[in-house]
């Protein structure tokens, strides 16, 4: 990322944090308990599994990519940690965690091997994931639920946990942003990822290993969609199909609205962040001053139409070329 760039990003950071602000203090002046500690808490715990998404979405858009099927992932990870639980009582926590993770994980693996293997463009290749897994998920389940009932205690408790004051899905949010933070600015594989978003062909010249890296981010997207399952049924205490249908559109807006550019290359995770917080002050501002749920859909697609604009703009402004990317190229 160049200094102009870094400096545009910046920018854009602080005048988002600080709308977010304004919206905060203007809906708490009409209703004081919007900012009640208990609401702030609230708000969190709420978004907590699309902040572990977003980490997941974001290192895909770096690469000029996307994921469209990690909502399908949540619900199919979900569902069979589920069925596992009902089938095995006697499964302690950390093995549900793993499983979800494994099983999360390898479903992004087969994302990022069918863009790399036959050069397929990412959003035809996880379109066609998103009704995969979304039709194996009723397979597996026989198209029934699982209902409150039937979800194990373990998964139900985790998420509803308090940690040192904390709910601790928040916890968990933390945990995966600072991977993500580690993995993006201590680790070469993170950098490599901005490097190939930026210039592919510069990318694959220099060296860098583009398809264990493609592979590596939807892997990783994978793996925090499964995760996100896992949280997701024990939160919600419900298990079916149709489970988080749609909500990968969320997770790309907030990507989008914090700045992360579906143009490669350019992203941040404190923009995402704040692409997350907006998405969740909105949604918990809106009830708030009985906004009807229609005009919330209606601004959220304004926001993000916006947000693809002032990316674009910044795309142009600071000189960056959108190349086709050498998917099918060797390193």
């Amino acid at each position: 990322m160049s200094l102009s760039s870094h400096f545009h990003t910046r920018r854009r950071e602080w005048l988002l944090a600080a709308i977010i602000v304004l919206i905060v203090l203007a809906v708490g002046w009409r209703a004081p308990v919007f900012l009640s500690w208990r609401n702030v808490l609230d708000i969190g715990n709420d978004s907590a599994i699309l902040v572990i998404l977003v980490m997941g979405q974001m290192l895909v858009l770096l690469t000029r990519g996307v994921d469209l099927s990690v909502a399908s992932n949540l619900a199919l990870t979900g569902m069979l940690c589920a069925l596992a639980a009902r089938a095995w009582p006697g499964m302690p926590l950390p093995a549900l965690l793993l499983m979800a993770c494994v099983v999360g994980a390898l479903l992004g693996a087969v994302n990022g091997w069918l863009i790399m293997r036959f050069s397929l463009p990412p959003i035809v290749v996880t379109l066609g994931t998103l009704s995969a897994y979304r039709g194996a998920t009723f397979v597996v389940s026989g198209g029934a639920w699982i209902s409150d009932h039937e979800i194990h205690p373990l998964i139900k408790g985790l998420p509803r946990e308090d940690w040192l004051g904390l709910p601790a899905l928040i916890w968990v949010a933390l945990g995966v942003l600072l991977a993500s933070a580690y993995l993006l600015r201590w680790r070469r594989e993170g950098r490599e990822l901005y490097a190939y978003g930026g210039n592919p062909h510069a990318a694959l010249y220099a060296g860098i290993p583009v398809r264990q890296r493609l592979v590596m981010a939807y892997t990783f997207s994978g793996l925090l969609a499964g995760l996100a399952g896992l949280l997701w049924v024990g939160r919600y205490s419900i298990a079916f199909t149709e489970l988080a249908s749609g909500y990968e559109l969320t997770v790309i807006a907030a990507c989008v609205i914090g700045g992360v550019s579906i143009g490669g290359g350019v992203g941040t995770i404190a923009g995402a962040l704040l692409g997350v917080l907006f998405i969740g002050v909105i949604n918990g501002a809106l009830p708030v001053i009985q906004v009807s749920p229609f005009w919330q859909q209606a601004i959220a697609g304004a926001v993000i139409l916006i947000s693809v604009v002032l990316n674009a703009r910044a795309d142009r402004t600071h000189g960056r070329q959108i190349l086709e990317t050498p998917q099918g190229a060797k390193p």
